[in-house]
């Protein structure tokens, strides 16, 4: 009974931040967001941690039919809420992945990935970002924005496994890329 309702909490809890997302993305498009990434059509993106899929609308704008985005998401109610966004939308281009870090992806497959407002939360923060180091192409971009985090937290974060380094610091992300 308890496991039943630590689900039932934390899927109202993920209802109700899907909300206010809605409410956030009126005031704060996310394409203001997702063009300090440089995305260009047809790259490959994956949306770490894609919630309930504020980015893909305009996402799927930015990388046209022959591009791919990939959402993965650990919680089995934002894969559901992806779903139903795709079909709705009928957004071909788009996969989703339940998982708390292996993408099941190819090495160096993506050109960009997205990593909003999740990195405050990972348990296992070496494992996810050297799974997102194997999936980047050389030359592909890591965007990453934390309100959860300050610029140091972040940086640190993000460069001190040696894995990715800062490239831009932009308005609203920053933008990372692989380190050797």
């Amino acid at each position: 009974m308890q496991h039943r309702e630590s689900r039932d909490k934390n899927n109202l809890h993920f209802r109700l931040m899907a909300a206010s997302y809605k409410l956030r993305d009126f005031f704060a498009p996310r394409r203001n967001v997702l063009k300090e990434a440089g995305i260009k059509p047809g790259s490959s993106v994956l949306d770490f941690g894609c919630g309930p899929g504020s980015y893909l609308r305009p996402l799927a704008k930015m990388v046209g039919p022959p591009g791919k985005i990939y959402a993965l998401d650990v919680h089995p109610l934002a894969i559901r809420m992806v779903q139903r966004l795709v079909a709705r939308k009928r957004l071909a281009n788009v996969t989703t992945i339940l998982s708390d870090c292996r993408t099941g992806l190819p090495d160096q497959h993506l050109d960009a990935i997205l990593l909003y407002d999740v990195l405050h939360e990972f348990e296992r923060s070496g494992d996810v970002l050297r799974e997102l180091h194997r999936v980047l192409k050389p030359s592909g971009i890591l965007s990453v924005s934390d309100h959860h985090l300050n610029e140091e937290e972040l940086i640190s974060k993000m460069t001190g496994k040696g894995l990715f380094w800062v490239v831009k610091k932009g308005e609203k992300t920053y933008s990372f890329q692989k380190s050797g």
